[in-house]
């Protein structure tokens, strides 16, 4: 009977989320008649996607029971370094892959800090953060990246297939992909049982460290992913994009469910607190909300969400 109660208990904090969205998307189109209609819900789908991307990666992070604030910094440095490759004439594939390659490394060094440095993720990644935004501003020496002329590359951000915007495509994919790594594979097993209880997953014979470095390197590919699709659709690289972009990843995660501790979670409810927050930001403007007053109301949705997760974490 307890175990029924228990099992019950889960489907239903898995539900939490969704019963949010859908409530958040009854009042929307209550209050605005422009909010249903196909052209406002692409524009979010596409906003979201960027965001989305990030929260995917922290999803991982999150359920080994660390953090990656240096996600936004990898974001900006990468979308830099590609639109800077292109400029100078290289092949659009080309630099798109080192531009990856880049978030990746970058990803592996936070792994490494954490792992061999021993180092706090907290106080790794915000350092790393600090060092990479700095890197950005050397390398555009503070100034936007423009005159990228590729139509290949532009479509990465701003094509269509039919009416779907591509950076919905590129989020779905990579949904699909990350999803089944976590629920179908070895790997994804580790990562929940590392947030678990890490010293347990070691003596079993689990390489942690190994299983750790994969999952900062995923979220730094995913940044770098998020920072490319970004530059292409704003035809140019901006030194300060991702700005807070660590913030919304985390808040998307800790909406969907994912206990910050560690061990429990889902990445479809972190698609689900990206949707939220996209549409919470979309509504609001729908609404002409004051910008100001917009941070306030999604501070505050965030920490209903913290405590929540700490209600579930001590019950």
């Amino acid at each position: 009977m307890n175990v029924n109660k228990q099992t019950l208990s889960i489907q239903l904090q898995k539900l939490g989320p969704f019963l949010g969205l859908l409530l958040l998307i009854i009042v929307l189109s209550i209050l605005s008649p422009n909010f249903l209609t196909l052209n406002n819900i692409l524009n979010v789908l596409r906003q979201v996607s960027i965001n989305a991307l990030i929260a995917f990666g922290m999803t991982f992070v999150i359920l080994t029971g660390g953090i990656d604030l240096s996600v936004g910094a990898i974001l900006a440095l990468s979308g830099a370094m590609t639109a800077g490759m292109l400029s100078a004439g290289m092949d659009p594939v080309l630099a798109v892959l080192l531009g990856l390659l880049s978030g990746t490394v970058m990803g592996a060094l936070n792994g490494l800090l954490v792992t061999k440095g021993k180092v706090a993720p907290f106080i790794a990644t915000l350092a790393t953060m600090t060092i990479f935004r700095g890197l950005t501003l050397v390398y555009t020496d503070g100034r936007p990246i423009t005159g990228l002329e590729s139509d290949l590359f532009r479509m990465l951000g701003a094509g269509y297939l039919f009416v779907i915007p591509l950076p919905v495509i590129w989020m779905t994919l990579s949904f699909i992909i990350l999803y089944l790594i976590l629920k179908n594979t070895t790997i994804g097993r580790h990562v929940y049982a590392i947030g678990g209880n890490e010293e347990a997953t070691r003596l079993s014979g689990v390489n942690v460290d190994r299983v750790k470095i994969f999952v900062y390197s995923l979220t730094g590919f995913l940044s770098a992913m998020a920072g490319i699709i970004l530059t292409s659709r704003l035809d140019s690289a901006q030194p300060t994009a991702g700005f807070t972009y660590e913030l919304d990843a985390i808040a998307a995660v800790v909406l969907g469910g994912t206990s910050l501790t560690g061990g429990r979670g889902w990445i479809v409810g972190t698609l689900i607190g990206a949707l939220i927050i996209g549409i919470l930001n979309n509504g609001l403007n729908l609404l002409n909300v004051s910008s100001f007053y917009q941070q306030v109301v999604k501070g505050a949705v965030i920490l209903l969400a913290v405590l929540l997760d700490r209600k579930k974490t001590y019950a």
